[in-house]
């Protein structure tokens, strides 16, 4: 079923997390046990992170640096294969991204999950690879994240790259992007962010997942900016638990958003992680209990492969 179908038949507010792919070499089993500690909340769906390629460079005995593009994760494909067949009753959501991919090697993705019965997708433009200040797209790429979404709404018309195929098949694929309640780093203010967000939902795009935050009044400001441009679709606030003393820096950098000083004041009075990853979770616990309160149609976690705080949290309010 389609995730704005959930949204709206449900009458109650949802629960869903994200994964990461097991890094190269590692073992399906791993994504399976991190899902068999949550099935108990009756997740409704689960999205899959992609990574695009990094640059990494080998040092050789003769002092010369090799430049090597690398995966470090698998793809989404075969894992949300995996996941789809071995929990039926959960939506699967995998990441499509523009950054590492030709128009044609994301038409054959999309055909394959397609092909899969996977019809939820999440679009995003992609981070930007490791030592890059800009964004640059593969040749006969997207460029940016509403240019996948054109794709993606030409296949669903039966449009493909090739215009001489005969007889093809029309998909049916829901899309979801990436919201950001506190802008885009990208972005010179929120205004000019809500103007593309806006863009993408008139390209096709139903429903919007934010960017973590851990202010409350981030999200709400921003859906009532969303309404205001006359963005209707459901937006499903995402949340992840600081768990760690380096997230109060780590975060912020990494993802460009900022730490309440209630939140940070807390932090700074715990003498171990463990006291920190208390915090967290009631910080989490809060913030859940609040949204659910005031309509949020879905509490989204993004776990970074850890399940255990997620646990407690979804105890206490699913």
């Amino acid at each position: 079923m389609k995730i704005v179908n959930q949204i709206r038949n449900s009458g109650k507010t949802l629960f869903s997390f994200e994964i990461l792919p097991p890094l190269k070499g590692g073992n399906i089993e791993n994504i399976y046990r991190t899902i068999d500690e949550l099935l108990p909340f009756s997740p409704s769906f689960i999205n899959i992170t992609y990574h695009r390629e990094e640059l990494v460079y080998k040092k050789h005995k003769s002092g010369l640096l090799e430049r090597k593009t690398v995966h470090k994760r698998p793809g989404t494909v075969a894992i949300s294969a995996a996941i789809k067949y071995k929990y039926s009753e959960i939506e699967v959501i995998p990441h499509i991204i523009c950054g590492g991919f030709s128009k044609e090697e994301t038409e054959n993705a999309l055909i394959d999950l397609h092909f899969l019965g996977i019809h939820n997708i999440l679009v995003l433009r992609g981070d930007l690879p490791k030592g890059l200040e800009r964004f640059v797209p593969e040749q006969d790429g997207h460029v940016f994240a509403i240019d996948l979404v054109r794709q993606i709404m030409d296949l669903n018309n039966g449009i493909y790259l090739d215009d001489e195929l005969q007889n093809t098949t029309k998909m049916d694929f829901s899309v979801g992007i990436a919201g950001y309640p506190e802008k885009h780093i990208e972005a010179p203010n929120l205004a000019y962010d809500m103007l593309f967000l806006k863009q993408k939902i008139e390209a096709g795009a139903e429903y919007i997942v934010t960017q973590m935050f851990f202010d409350n009044e981030k999200y709400f400001r921003f859906v009532d900016e969303c309404r205001k441009n006359g963005i209707q679709v459901p937006i499903i606030p995402g949340l992840k638990p600081i768990s760690t003393l380096s997230h109060l820096t780590l975060l912020p950098r990494t993802f460009h958003i900022d730490i309440p000083e209630k939140l940070t004041e807390k932090i700074l009075k715990c003498s171990t992680n463990d006291d920190v990853r208390k915090v967290g979770i009631e910080w989490a616990i809060e913030q859940a209990k609040e949204l659910i309160a005031l309509g949020a149609p879905v509490i989204h976690f993004f776990t970074m492969g850890k399940t255990d705080n997620i646990q407690q949290i979804a105890k206490e309010i699913f």
